[in-house]
């Protein structure tokens, strides 16, 4: 339980440090968002590979990301993915009706706008796990309603 409202609190002060920082004229925006994804994708690298370590090799994508929808979720956010629906075409969408860096915000619509920057971070974690894990993609997320969110992971074909 410590250990979540550590990384709860991390998180939070890495996007709010950052965004504070752009905002006394030392950064823009935009480079916000690409520096929370970046250090995600590192993060997301490096725990792919201390969980998979002892791990036979995944049969395909969807193994793939069953696995980071079970068992990579459940380790950084203490819950499963509550739905993930593919087009087997390389689309996925996660989704996640309570998500954990979203519930501290408020559960209404006044926060809805600032959402996006609290999500930057696990865009690149699930961008660099899949990476880690030979799978090229693009992550992306949006919020429609606090504190769910989706995650669309698209697959590029090599």
């Amino acid at each position: 339980m410590a250990d979540e409202a550590l990384f709860l609190l991390l998180h939070s002060e890495m996007v709010a440090g950052l965004y504070r920082a752009a905002e006394q004229g030392e950064g823009e925006n935009g480079r916000c968002t690409t520096k929370l994804e970046s250090m995600g994708f590192r993060v997301g690298q490096g725990l792919i590979e201390r969980f998979t370590k002892d791990t036979a090799r995944f049969k395909d994508e969807l193994d793939i990301m069953k696995f980071i929808c079970k068992d990579f979720w459940t380790t950084v956010f203490k819950k499963q993915i509550d739905n993930l629906r593919t087009n087997h075409q390389g689309i996925y969408v996660l989704q996640d009706n309570k998500f954990r860096l979203l519930t501290q915000m408020s559960s209404g619509k006044q926060y809805l706008e600032h959402a996006p920057k609290y999500l930057a971070f696990t865009c690149g974690l699930i961008r660099g796990g899949l990476s880690n894990l030979g799978i090229k993609s693009i992550v992306t997320a949006e919020v429609s309603s606090m504190p769910a969110c989706k995650f669309q992971v698209m697959i590029q074909k090599m």
